[in-house]
């Protein structure tokens, strides 16, 4: 998966931002990425992805599933690469891609080994960044560099359909991996939302900011600023740009 550029996606967060610039228009840009990821979890994922195996977690009752799908070059080339409401390049050249995913399902209760539905929302879809770097001991810090403000209003006077609650930030996810691995940060575009009384949905997308100033980890500037050791030290950027 290529990650999106800057000059692809949206304007920092500011009042203007909400124009038509060239850009897609935020209301638009959510709501797409937001039906997609719908229809894939609802729709793909049931019926074109296939068993692989079965994992214990250590501290969930339940086995998860290991789920892939192998898709050829011939399906991918018939992609409408430009008819996308989300800006994407044409690759320079389509190959088969495997895909991977993981499933679990959980009792609906607060006990020792599952949760129940209030206990996900807040660690999976409220402050995500911010949780995953509290629950994943790899994960040493989460740099928020921009959060666009999705007021009630705004969902009221757009139209979002069934999508409530909505938020979206860019984050810089920094982890540290065994040696003689080096740190690496995945920068990352980061939408959710609540889709009814006992739904939500968590979206990360790949996304280049080096040239953001208010990055962190990817323009370099932790070189210098960092507060500890290790957020100085030069990471591995976790996804490499190609040219657009």
């Amino acid at each position: 998966m290529d990650p999106q550029k800057t000059s692809q996606t949206l304007d920092r967060p500011k009042p203007d931002a909400l124009k038509a610039n060239g850009r897609p228009h935020i209301q638009s840009f959510i709501k797409a990425i937001l039906n997609d990821a719908v229809i894939f979890i609802d729709d793909t994922l049931p019926t074109k992805f296939e068993p692989h195996s079965n994992k214990s977690s250590t501290s969930a009752k339940t086995k998860i599933e290991l789920l892939q799908r192998h898709v050829s070059a011939k399906e991918l080339s018939k992609v409408d690469w430009q008819g996308s409401k989300i800006p994407r390049h044409v690759p320079d050249h389509v190959g088969s891609e495997a895909w991977f995913a993981r499933r679990s399902r959980h009792v609906n209760e607060q006990a020792k080994g599952t949760a129940n539905l209030d206990e996900f929302d807040f660690a999976l879809r409220s402050d995500h960044c911010q949780h995953e770097a509290m629950y994943t001991p790899e994960v040493y810090d989460a740099h928020c560099v921009l959060d666009w403000r999705i007021s009630e209003e705004m969902v009221r006077e757009s139209d979002f359909a069934d999508y409530q609650n909505i938020t979206m930030s860019i984050f810089e996810m920094c982890h540290k991996l065994p040696f003689p691995l080096s740190t690496r940060v995945f920068s990352v575009l980061v939408i959710t939302a609540t889709t009814g009384r006992e739904d939500f949905v968590v979206v990360q997308l790949p996304v280049d900011i080096g040239t953001l100033q208010e990055a962190f980890y990817s323009n370099g500037r932790n070189l210098t600023e960092g507060s500890t050791a290790l957020k100085r030290k030069k990471p591995i950027m976790g996804f490499v740009s190609r040219p657009y």
